[in-house]
């Protein structure tokens, strides 16, 4: 008797609470971004199609469909082309491991889903603190209250240790060895991977003054940066107390900040690049950083020559910026046809 072909919520459920976790070992941010894409795809099916989740077939995905559906996610959803490109992987991803487990059924669904390229994104400029700019956001905050205690404590965590929002978040006091040349973070980056970096003198003080003020430095399992509600911050909340002292800083230096967003990502991108450019070689700032390879740290070797073309530029604008000697009328003798201007 011939076997009953698994469905696709069944396979969708082993992949998701099983095979992501435990055998991949993602983080649980990406199972979230994953379950994400196949909520929309179900809402999607449903909305356009009128099909139900418990309908849901492997071989009704087939590649005019999926295209829609990616089509929809641009014109219905607003999502981006790097969005966009994020639900296109998960659905990649699943393919792949239902095409293992379930040949004949899958195999449709696995197909259409290779043959549909990735959309190429627009190049987003990296938004670049300047080392004054990170010394006058680090001053911002007043810590002679509570809020602005932790928001110190925050900021210069993000700088000092050039993590992501989220492994910042993630920080117990576990995670921390002090010792007399500063401190020790372990860090769980992407992939539950693991790194141990040190960070400054300075930072170590204000952080384990911190920690003593809320009375956790004996408490191991307490998270370093909390809200008032909340024992763990989230990245929304990085992202709105970020928001919140760049915004000061751009209203009272006229001037500076002059990118039109910053991101928390933008002190990590500061933190590599400052680093380039103080002579620390590029594999001790990837280790630093927690990169997989060596190529996701070399484009701070570009932005970093962005800064020095920055500083050429002024350097130029401010030595060679005199009145000319040249004869203009000779200028204008040996000017180009008008059609060629």
């Amino acid at each position: 008797m011939k076997p009953k072909a698994s469905s696709f919520l069944d396979l969708l459920n082993s992949f998701m609470t099983d095979y992501l976790p435990d055998a991949v070992g993602v983080s649980p941010h990406t199972v979230k971004s994953y379950k994400v894409a196949f909520r929309l795809l179900l809402r999607y099916l449903y909305q356009e199609k009128g099909i139900a989740a418990d309908q849901v077939s492997f071989e009704g995905l087939d590649y005019q469909t999926l295209l829609d559906f990616l089509a929809w996610l641009e014109k219905s959803r607003g999502c981006s082309a790097t969005t966009k490109n994020q639900r296109l992987s998960a659905l990649a991803s699943f393919s792949s491991y239902a095409q293992n487990r379930d040949f004949g059924a899958a195999s449709t669904f696995r197909s259409s889903v290779a043959r549909i390229p990735m959309k190429k994104a627009p190049h987003k400029n990296r938004a670049i603190f300047t080392r004054e700019e990170v010394s006058i956001l680090l001053r911002l905050p007043d810590d002679h209250y509570e809020i602005g205690l932790r928001d110190k404590v925050l900021l210069s965590l993000l700088y000092a240790s050039g993590a992501r929002a989220q492994e910042v978040c993630d920080l117990t006091v576990k995670d921390i060895q002090f010792s007399e040349h500063g401190a020790t973070l372990n860090i769980t980056g992407k992939g539950r991977k693991k790194r141990r970096i040190g960070i400054s003198l300075s930072c170590a003080v204000l952080l384990r003054g911190y920690m003593e003020h809320r009375q956790i430095a004996l408490l191991p399992e307490r998270h370093i940066v909390s809200t008032q509600t909340h024992e763990q911050m989230t990245v929304s909340c990085v992202e709105e107390i970020f928001k919140k002292y760049v915004g000061i800083a751009q209203r009272t230096n006229p001037g500076s900040f002059t990118e039109n967003s910053y991101p928390p990502h933008s002190m990590r991108h500061s933190t590599a690049s400052h680093m380039l450019e103080a002579g620390v070689p590029l594999v001790v700032i990837k280790n630093f950083l927690g990169h997989s390879s060596l190529q996701s740290t070399q484009i701070y070797a570009e932005l970093s020559q962005s800064t020095v073309d920055k500083h050429l530029k002024e350097w130029n604008e401010r030595w060679f910026s005199g009145p000319s000697t040249v004869d203009r009328s000779i200028v204008r003798d040996h000017e180009p046809p008008a059609f060629l201007r």
